[in-house]
């Protein structure tokens, strides 16, 4: 089997996207399970594709973040503002359609991007995110002292902590494959 390997401008992916034409059986099961669930089967779960393992694996990972106590227009912040932050415009580009469909405005998304929000308990956890992005997880007890007089339980945190490590990761893939963008696209600037 030849990759598919995608080419739009000076875009190429660099990994192989799976099509439903090149698919196994087995990516053709998580592909369809996908569908059934958000209705369409992004680029960079092509890509993940690629190992079945690493994408169950995302899945999960997904499944089990979305399950918590952090509201979807808080989990698309703190998205924005890792992905803008990882210089990832894949992921910039998704998350902004996905924040906009869950209700966060176009104020809104630009003050994830630059780090803060409109909202002052979301712009604690957007700086959290950030701040254990940039850090790599070092972060300063004053830091958690702050997340937690917002009102964020330690529950909270660590969902908030984990939602940095979801969104890091495809933002590596995304920046890595060089995944064509298949939202629309917003630029990092």
């Amino acid at each position: 089997m030849t990759p598919n390997i995608i080419e739009k401008g000076n875009r190429m992916s660099r990994i192989p996207v799976i099509t439903n034409e090149t698919a196994t059986t087995e990516q053709l099961e998580l592909f369809n399970a996908i569908q059934a669930q958000l209705g369409v089967v992004p680029n960079f779960l092509k890509i993940f594709a690629n190992s079945p393992a690493a994408l169950r694996s995302f899945l999960g990972f997904y499944s089990i973040a979305h399950e918590g106590t952090l509201d979807a227009l808080t989990r698309e912040r703190i998205a924005l503002a890792v992905a803008q932050q990882n210089s990832c415009e894949y992921c910039v580009s998704a998350h902004t359609a996905l924040g906009k469909k869950a209700g966060l405005s176009n104020d809104e998304i630009n003050a994830n991007r630059a780090g803060g929000s409109q909202d002052a308990k979301a712009a604690i956890a957007v700086k959290l995110a950030r701040s254990i992005s940039e850090h790599k997880g070092e972060i300063a007890t004053a830091e958690l002292i702050e997340a937690r007089n917002a009102g964020f339980s330690e529950s909270d945190i660590v969902e908030i902590i984990t939602h940095v490590g979801l969104n890091y990761l495809t933002n590596i893939l995304g920046k890595a494959s060089r995944v064509e963008i298949d939202f629309p696209k917003v630029s990092l600037n």
